[in-house]
């Protein structure tokens, strides 16, 4: 594995009272500010995704947040109708796209995604969404990948770490060349930012995300 990223320079107990706050408060003045400066483009986003796939606009899908309680998670949709159909056929069909996904957890060839769909993946712009399960209190700015059901198992000894804090819409597993890392990789990461976290850690990774999308196209 590559070497992890020490991004965090002060630690601090992400379940203590003032971390909680200082977090959450975080999260509500950033998503609210994002929905006032962004709020034409997430509507441009929304027209493009209907014009070009047709059907629901919001993708939504059930992930386990912190506690490992269960919440609705939302996307642009970015894939055609049911995609979970067209996965599986495909993975029964191609061996080793069966073994791809078992290690990545992801194609890099997906046949359910859109021609609308690629250009919004690469700029990141499907994310969106989730700025409304900010606003909840589903996710946080940063924080681990939200997990899929099916995922869950795949945490491991790991599982008591994530469900810790609240799922990011971005954290380490993002701005930590991604597409090269496995699942477990990613779990790794997980724990590291749960463990070492602290606000100037997410900072950094804030900083990070936003390069990535605007230089990098990722």
């Amino acid at each position: 594995m590559q070497k992890k990223a020490s991004i965090g320079l002060a630690s601090a107990d992400t379940s203590s009272a003032v971390g909680k706050i200082i977090k959450r408060a975080i999260d509500i003045v950033g998503a609210l500010t994002f929905f006032l400066i962004f709020g034409p483009l997430y509507v441009a986003v929304a027209l493009a995704v209907w014009l070009g796939g047709g059907g629901p606009v919001h993708y939504r899908q059930t992930r386990l947040g912190r506690d490992g309680k269960p919440f609705h998670f939302y996307k642009f949709r970015s894939m055609v109708p049911d995609a979970d159909r067209v996965l599986e056929a495909h993975l029964a069909q191609n061996p080793a796209a069966r073994i791809e996904w078992d290690s990545f957890q992801r194609l890099e060839n997906d046949p359910r995604i859109l021609p609308i769909g690629r250009f919004l993946r690469k700029l990141s712009l499907d994310e969106l969404p989730q700025f409304w399960n900010v606003l909840k209190g589903d996710m946080s700015l940063v924080g681990p990948r939200p997990c899929m059901k099916r995922q869950r198992s795949l945490y491991g000894a790991a599982w008591s770490c994530y469900t810790k804090i609240r799922p990011g819409l971005t954290g380490l597993w993002q701005v930590s060349r991604r597409n090269e890392l496995t699942f477990a990789q990613r779990v790794e990461l997980d724990v590291e930012y749960v463990t070492h976290w602290s606000m100037w850690m997410d900072c950094r990774i804030l900083l990070k995300t936003v390069r990535a999308v605007i230089l990098d196209g990722e």
